[in-house]
């Protein structure tokens, strides 16, 4: 399958079993120094994870125990006779005050990762709340104010109760992440710390990091369960990944 040029492959377990097209950027066994092709075969290779958008897309095709995945074999998978470098996980730092179980869990799983392998770091951004005005809450408050026909009053007075009590509320907004990960990919090709980029996201932000990691004669690999148009047309390769594909991925 193309994209305006760029390749896109569905990669899941009967591919890796030899049914299909062998891409660039997923192997099978070990075949040091060249692409299947007969290419020279750049060297390095560095994964950058989305942490937010990975997660998202895992659960999108119903990967399950997401915290048994791991990611050394996840990497070493994916870049297969590269020379896997390290990998980068980013993500919001959550915060201990107001939500100790979902900070503890997790620190559980930053932890159980940077423990993996030594090539696995963590860099995290910051999480903010910001207060959101639901649109849906204040249609529903207009159409019942405006309504002509008549209903029951308690149905009414439900539908008020809960229109009222769903107009205001409070959002968590991940800050910093994107773009921390957006100026590593960029700095790191322009000081030629890697050969090879997998970017493990389908998000359409990362264009411009792309785009210049490119311009310094890198490799980019777009990697994802979800399709993301953007990457596509600018990645080498965009490797999207189906749930059997994550079967020999886990401790």
């Amino acid at each position: 399958m193309t994209s305006q040029g760029r390749d896109i492959y569905i990669i899941d377990a009967r591919t890796l079993r030899g049914n299909g097209i062998d891409p660039p950027g997923v192997w099978r066994k070990p075949h040091a120094g060249v692409f299947l092709w007969g290419r020279l075969m750049p060297e390095r290779a560095v994964l950058f994870i989305d942490g937010n958008n990975w997660y998202h897309g895992l659960k999108e095709i119903d990967v399950g125990d997401l915290g048994r995945l791991d990611y050394r074999k996840i990497s070493e998978k994916l870049v297969g006779p590269r020379d896997w470098t390290g990998t980068r996980y980013y993500i919001g730092r959550v915060r201990q005050t107001g939500a100790a179980r979902l900070y503890s869990s997790q620190r559980r799983f930053l932890s159980q990762l940077t423990f993996t392998d030594r090539r696995i770091t963590t860099h995290l951004g910051r999480l903010e709340t910001r207060p959101f005005k639901n649109p849906a809450a204040q249609e529903l408050r207009r159409y019942l104010g405006q309504l002509h026909t008549r209903i029951d009053s308690s149905v009414y007075s439900d539908l008020m109760s809960l229109a009222r009590r769903h107009s205001d509320s409070v959002v968590t907004v991940e800050k910093a992440v994107d773009v921390m990960l957006a100026i590593d990919m960029a700095v790191m090709a322009e000081r030629d710390e890697y050969d090879a980029a997998y970017l493990l996201s389908a998000d359409g932000d990362f264009t411009p990091a792309a785009e210049a990691a490119k311009s310094h004669g890198k490799k980019v690999y777009a990697v994802s369960p979800l399709y993301g148009a953007q990457l596509a047309a600018i990645a080498d390769s965009f490797i999207r990944l189906r749930h059997g594909w994550f079967d020999d991925c886990y401790c």
